[in-house]
């Protein structure tokens, strides 16, 4: 979301951010309810921790063979 803003400046300084329409209409509608934003920053906070842990990671099967499982 909001990867394509154009920047609009003025005497050197950031003034305005042109986004794309449907962009606008989805920043909006997430604003404007609270479950959907609340649901938006979990989702942000996940991603963040997510760029922020080194341990491995296992997958679901490699964790049945580990553990010799079979579904």
């Amino acid at each position: 979301m909001l990867e394509n803003v154009q920047v609009i400046q003025e005497k050197g300084q950031n003034k305005f951010a042109v986004i794309d329409f449907e962009e606008f209409v989805l920043v909006k509608e997430l604003l404007s309810n609270a479950e959907k934003l609340e649901d938006y920053l979990d989702y942000l906070h996940i991603q963040t921790v997510k760029k922020q842990d080194k341990s491995t990671r296992h997958s679901f099967g490699d964790v049945l063979t580990a553990l010799n499982m079979t579904l």
